[in-house]
């Protein structure tokens, strides 16, 4: 698994646990979150302290031995451009049959053991969300929104929603697992249930 530096820690760590960015030809900071930009990269934990640190104390310039700038507003960009990338690679699943949405689809899916990730919006009720389960060797994720997750599947809202292995779920999870870690959270009081999913 390839690993890179963190700029901020000086850890050194799996890929998909960081965000590389790049500088354009004006000096200006740009994230990369495909990984298929031009020009030397730089990376950062997914988390929002370091990626504020890195603004706040210029350590852009460091990464890339040159001096460059970050726009004030790098972070709040990074956490919406995230969010669409998993709202979309989620909408792709769907539409290749490889994501559902609404509880009892989902709960077939989870029983059936065809799931792989289940989704549920950070501001679904939580006794409903209580209902169901992190599939067995699989994530769990809250850190989208209803409406978010509506997006995905052409709905004004979602609370439930689970993906199966294959097709674009890995690329799903790398990325709402980088979006958690800009939101600081995954938005549950269900004690425990995103530990679990962590450790799986």
């Amino acid at each position: 698994m390839a690993e890179r530096r963190c700029i901020v820690t000086g850890e050194v760590q799996p890929k998909a646990g960081l965000i590389r960015f790049v500088a354009d030809p004006d000096g200006n900071v740009v994230p990369d979150l495909a990984e298929r930009l031009p020009g030397r990269g730089f990376w950062v934990t997914a988390d929002r302290w370091a990626l504020q640190k890195a603004v706040d104390k210029g350590l852009f310039s460091r990464g890339a031995k040159a001096h460059v700038r970050a726009p004030d507003d790098l972070v709040a960009g990074l956490e919406s451009a995230l969010a669409r990338r998993v709202v979309e690679l989620i909408s792709l699943s769907r539409k290749a049959g490889h994501a559902v949405a609404g509880f009892e689809k989902v709960k077939d899916w989870l029983a059936a053991g065809r799931a792989k990730v289940l989704f549920q919006a950070s501001d679904g009720s939580e006794r409903g969300k209580g209902k169901l389960w992190t599939p067995t060797g699989g994530r769990w994720f809250g850190c989208l929104t209803a409406s978010e997750l509506g997006l995905a599947f052409g709905r004004a809202h979602v609370i439930h929603s689970a993906l199966a292995p294959g097709g674009l779920t890995d690329k799903v999870i790398r990325d709402a697992a980088r979006l958690k870690g800009l939101r600081g959270h995954d938005g549950i009081s269900i004690a425990g249930k995103d530990s679990r999913a962590d450790e799986r």
